[in-house]
């Protein structure tokens, strides 16, 4: 992915950086989830890929955890 400067919000106090923000853009064909969406019943789903299953967590702390 690329990032971009985009010219709105405030980014951090950085020489050069007043008035920008980074920007990740995405592209079109890229398909978007929300991790909102996949955790809506608890903490953990189940991806299956091909034979096998892997565990998606979401920690305490908002991080994400992938096992298999």
């Amino acid at each position: 992915m690329s990032v971009m400067r985009h010219a709105s919000v405030p980014g951090p106090a950085q020489p050069g950086l007043e008035g920008y923000r980074p920007v990740q853009t995405i592209p079109a064909t890229q398909r978007v989830l929300d991790s909102g969406d996949l955790f809506t019943a608890g903490r953990e789903v189940l991806i299956q890929h091909a034979e096998e299953f892997y565990r998606l967590r979401l920690t305490r702390k908002g991080k994400l955890i992938l096992t298999k």
